[in-house]
């Protein structure tokens, strides 16, 4: 796959389609899964309050997965993105109920680099806080 999105059609501030992902208590348990990441306070109401924590929280790495999702779909392909980094600032605290937690990912180019790469400097918030800090990704368009 190539990118979808040209260098030529970007500028500085070009913002990208802002996304919002649901988690559940039901999706941290399916990310366990598939990670090998059973720290019990991603599932584990008691133990992480015993740690803490408020609730239950998310796995930074799952967020950050969801958060670079805008990039990708943006781009139109996944490889594109040759750098990924983030600053874990506070976490996404998932409820016991139905609805869960929201993640809410908004994104912009930042600069245009050589060799047309652009950086993409993401928003990464939940119930009002940033969860993610320094998020940055470079992107090589077509």
């Amino acid at each position: 796959m190539t990118a979808k999105i040209t260098f030529d059609e970007v500028e500085v501030g070009t913002e990208l389609p802002a996304r919002s992902f649901p988690v559940t208590r039901a999706t941290l348990v399916r990310y366990a899964g598939a990670s090998g990441d059973f720290n019990p306070i991603h599932w584990n109401e008691k133990f992480a309050k015993e740690v803490g924590l408020p609730d239950v929280i998310a796995h930074g790495m799952f967020t950050m997965a969801e958060a670079i999702r805008v990039v990708t779909d943006w781009a139109g392909d996944p490889g594109a993105v040759v750098e990924y980094g983030v600053r874990f600032t506070k976490p996404v605290v998932v409820p016991n109920d139905e609805t869960g937690a929201l993640i809410e990912v908004s994104g912009k180019v930042a600069a245009k680099l050589d060799d047309n790469r652009v950086r993409v400097d993401l928003t990464v918030m939940s119930a009002g806080q940033k969860v993610l800090g320094m998020s940055r990704a470079v992107v090589r368009l077509a």
